[in-house]
């Protein structure tokens, strides 16, 4: 660089405010030179002195006007906004998950509950012979079923349409032995003019033991002509056909013939048709229209028994809690069983009335002693009676409607 004219006011080389200005070679600057400031990495300590930078304060937390902040507005500023008010709902009802469940408990509970009711309902009777003449215990179970003319639980109105007084059941024309097990379901009939022995010697027909020794009596005998043992008995009432009947709705009947029978208040069209109570009662014990009298109508009380339990099978039965009451209600005001059956005997033979079965009258001949009376024939009658005894499969030939020879 070349020199700088003298007095041009310019720090004159040399001088130490030409080595200030324009850099020298001294290592040690003169002590009020201005000096460069460090980098702050160094401690704190290092340099009391030492002009420091503040950090930056928020726009938020500054004072208007030079004040100091507002501890107010810094709080409100730090808390969490307010939660959004929620609008008060209506109560609605809804259907929850656990009251399908509940409902379902309930409902079950009133199909065990009522029958149990009604159980406490239903009379009992002694049925179980004395002795050691019993036949053995046997497979499968047999009931002995019995239509009696109790009629003592009948309205004035039933009791009229019937011509019938009021009484507790001393007479039958139904006695029917219904097996149930590994054989299948057997229903076979007695007819009531059948002649067995006496107590006291000779023959008699079958349901005067019933009029003179009652249940007792009558399973005594039937023991003894068919050689099967029976477990439990059940008695039907007149009632007890015509409310279940009616309970039900109807049953469904199909005569084969027009039938007209004063007797029976009985005037029906040939054909299947849905009728009441009194006409299914009616329809049971007529006797005096067909030819075969007594071996027609025992068909005639099993179709219509069976009826009834294809009714019993419909799910309408256990889904509506009124009919399910009526039925329960109808059938033990007028139905006696033994003392020995239990609820849960009396639902299994509920259950054995239902569905499909063999229906046979005990294979007979005309008594020769009286044509009007009939015994069991020593040919066809133990092959039914054996199948029954040992729970086998009956045999077609031995089982037919009216117990006649096909």
């Amino acid at each position: 660089m070349a020199d700088r004219p003298q007095g041009s006011g310019m720090p004159e080389k040399g001088t130490p405010e030409y080595d200030w200005l324009y850099g020298g070679k001294s290592q040690s600057p003169p002590s009020d030179s201005t000096q460069r400031v460090p980098t702050q990495g160094a401690a704190a300590s290092d340099r009391p002195d030492e002009t420091r930078v503040m950090p930056a304060a928020r726009r938020e937390a500054r004072g208007g006007g030079g004040q100091p902040p507002d501890d107010r507005r810094m709080a409100a500023a730090s808390a969490p906004p307010p939660a959004p008010k929620q609008k008060k709902r209506r109560w609605r009802p809804r259907l929850r998950l656990g009251l399908i469940p509940l409902l379902l408990l309930l409902f079950v509970a009133y199909l065990v509950v009522v029958p149990l009711y009604h159980w406490t309902q239903i009379d009992q009777v002694d049925a179980e012979p004395s002795g050691s003449k019993r036949p053995d215990d046997q497979p499968g179970t047999n009931y002995l079923i019995v239509g009696s003319d109790k009629a003592d639980d009948l309205s004035a109105a039933q009791r009229k349409a019937l011509d019938t007084p009021e009484r507790g059941g001393t007479n039958t024309d139904t006695i029917i032995v219904l097996h149930t097990g590994s054989g299948g379901r057997t229903m076979m009939s007695i007819p009531r003019d059948t002649l067995v022995e006496a107590p006291d010697g000779g023959t008699q027909m079958i349901n005067a033991a019933f009029a003179s020794g009652g249940a007792t009596l009558l399973v005594e005998r039937v023991e003894a002509l068919t050689g099967i043992r029976i477990d439990h008995y059940v008695e039907l009432g007149f009632g007890s056909v015509i409310n279940t009947v009616d309970a039900f709705g109807g049953v469904e009947i199909c005569p084969k013939q027009d039938m007209k029978d004063p007797r029976a208040r009985l005037d029906i069209k040939k054909g299947c048709q849905q009728v009441d109570g009194l006409t299914a009662l009616g329809y049971s014990r007529s006797r005096y229209v067909t030819a075969l009298s007594d071996l027609d109508r025992v068909a005639r009380q099993r179709e219509v028994i069976s009826g009834v339990g294809d009714e019993a099978l419909s799910p309408w039965t256990f889904l509506n809690p009124v009919r399910y009451w009526k039925i329960n209600d109808a059938a033990s005001g007028a139905i006696r069983i033994d003392d020995g059956m239990n609820p849960i005997d009396l639902g299994r033979f509920a259950l054995a009335m239902t569905g499909d079965s063999q229906t046979c009258t005990m294979p007979n001949l005309a008594a020769p002693s009286d044509p009007n009376r009939i015994i069991a024939d020593p040919d066809r009658a133990p092959a039914l009676f054996n199948a029954i005894i040992d729970d086998t499969t009956v045999p077609k030939r031995a089982c037919t409607p009216t117990g006649r020879a096909r």
